[in-house]
């Protein structure tokens, strides 16, 4: 199919408290809503990016318990092949722990386990079943070895590889290079360029300096402002609908699912990213993770 998207990356399973303030170290805080929704960044822009009409596939690495049992059927029931997602037989299922506050910020721990697992060879049966020029979207919840090897082996095999370089963390210049396109937000733009990125002007110069870095394109994603572009045809910032944000939990996920199913379709930058935008606002209207993403009928 012509919007084929292979996802490779983490699974966990959220727990998360609503309450009207973040608690400060030491801090206890009553009153909170309890909520145990599927996440992790790969699961939740497969379950993104299937809502919204790709057609995708995960590889990913759970436990052998009922949180990975869970996942699995969950994947199932979006319609997202799961041909690729491993059983971990040693590790137990990822988990994270995620504390929401009234503005819908929000602060969030994660124990990996199995997700941590994920080995360079257990990607290579997925990769060699994507057709060329399909779309490879990763992010940074699975080893930075893993990571590497998959930028390397997709890109050899003709595929358009998108990092969402998240949780921020510093990469090697070689992996940079071989990249279709990265989509850091405004903390991880900063930790890869040094630049400090709070508006416009400064994600333009952030973009700039990532390309300078060797990367066909980049999109910096600045919440509520929109999200900007940087390739050798589009420089523009994107504005998003004003909603009110109730739980921010996997908006980015959101935004990178739907930019990778938009990008796959053939649509320009311009409409890609708004079109991600679109659905990312939604996303942020709705508590939870993969339950907080919208289907293609809502977006269009």
């Amino acid at each position: 199919m012509a919007n084929q998207i292979l996802v490779i990356g983490s699974s966990n399973t959220d727990m998360v408290v609503k309450a009207d303030k973040l608690p400060a170290p030491g801090e206890t805080v009553l009153g909170g809503t309890f909520l145990m929704n599927p996440g992790g960044k790969g699961a939740n822009q497969a379950v993104a990016a299937a809502r919204l009409g790709g057609d995708v596939t995960f590889v990913a690495k759970v436990g052998n318990d009922m949180f990975g049992q869970q996942a699995v059927n969950g994947f199932r029931q979006e319609g997202i092949r799961i041909d690729y997602v491993l059983t971990d037989t040693e590790n137990p299922s990822g988990v994270a722990l995620i504390n929401v506050d009234a503005a819908g910020e929000n602060s969030i721990t994660v124990a990996p386990g199995s997700n941590a697992n994920l080995q360079p060879a257990e990607t290579d049966a997925a990769l060699e079943q994507t057709e060329s020029n399909a779309i490879v979207l990763i992010q940074l919840e699975t080893p930075l070895p893993t990571v590497g090897y998959v930028v390397r082996k997709a890109t050899e095999r003709g595929l358009r590889v998108i990092l969402n370089p998240a949780p921020a963390q510093t990469l090697p210049p070689d992996l940079l290079a071989h990249l279709f396109l990265i989509t850091p937000n405004e903390t991880e733009a900063e930790l890869l360029t040094g630049i400090h990125v709070n508006d416009v002007a400064t994600a333009e110069q952030a973009a700039q300096k990532l390309r300078e870095l060797g990367i066909s394109n980049v999109v910096i994603t600045l919440g509520a402002k929109g999200a900007y572009i940087s390739t050798d045809d589009v420089k523009q910032l994107v504005t998003g609908p004003r909603v009110t944000a109730v739980d921010s939990t996997a908006a980015g996920d959101c935004f990178n699912g739907a930019l990778a199913v938009s990008l796959a379709e053939g649509q320009s930058w311009t409409e890609a990213v708004t079109f991600a935008c679109k659905a990312a606002s939604l996303s942020v209207t709705r508590m939870g993770a993969q339950a907080s993403m919208p289907t293609r009928d809502e977006v269009i």
